[in-house]
């Protein structure tokens, strides 16, 4: 039998390693959630004002695919040129449960008004769990008085963040804007 070089025995090794990192990153990786399923929590979620949700999920879906996670919360936000915004709520995910997550953000652009908005995100591409905190940055834009419904794309390394939200208030505008999650809640914004 052949005695292997210590370069070839590392290399053997590196592989195996790499296999192994490769595999339990994929194992990390929450299972998609189909289209009916995020239609069927959404309107438990939202309710009575969701009859454009399954359009909403269906162009989402259209444009990314199926999401591996999603989030059920509330937020809170104002703008007059600068803008902030705040919410709480719980991620779900297939293989990690379910998790509170909160975020918060700052906006920039021509953009006035208030609302407070039921909120579903649908994840894209979330490698683990603990992936979601970060930033995602992305374009916004509003337009509805007393009650909208909308959503807007923001997106990080790949991973990207689909809100859909549905609330009340007066608001008008287009801003540059990031929103910040956190497992705990805070008063910073940036």
């Amino acid at each position: 039998m052949p005695l292997l070089s210590r370069r070839e025995i590392l290399a053997g090794a590196a592989g195996v390693s790499f296999f192994f990192v490769a595999d339990r990153a994929r194992a990390d990786a929450p299972a998609p959630f189909s289209t009916e399923e995020l239609v069927d929590s959404g309107h438990r979620f939202f309710g009575a004002i969701s009859r454009g949700l399954a359009q909403v999920v269906e162009e989402a879906t259209r444009r990314w695919g199926q999401p591996n996670g999603y989030i059920l919360g509330q937020e809170a936000s104002a703008a007059f040129v600068g803008g902030l915004r705040y919410g709480e709520g719980k991620m779900y995910t297939r293989n990690a449960g379910d998790q509170r997550v909160f975020w918060q953000g700052p906006s920039l652009g021509f953009d006035a008004g208030a609302d407070g908005d039921r909120t579903m995100m649908l994840v894209y591409n979330l490698p683990a769990v603990d992936a979601i905190f970060r930033r995602y940055g992305g374009l916004d834009g509003s337009a509805y008085f007393v009650g909208g419904f909308g959503f807007t794309a923001l997106g990080a390394d790949g991973v990207i963040v689909v809100p859909i939200r549905s609330g009340v208030g007066a608001r008008l505008g287009v801003n540059l804007s990031y929103l910040k999650f956190t497992p705990r809640a805070t008063w910073n914004p940036f």
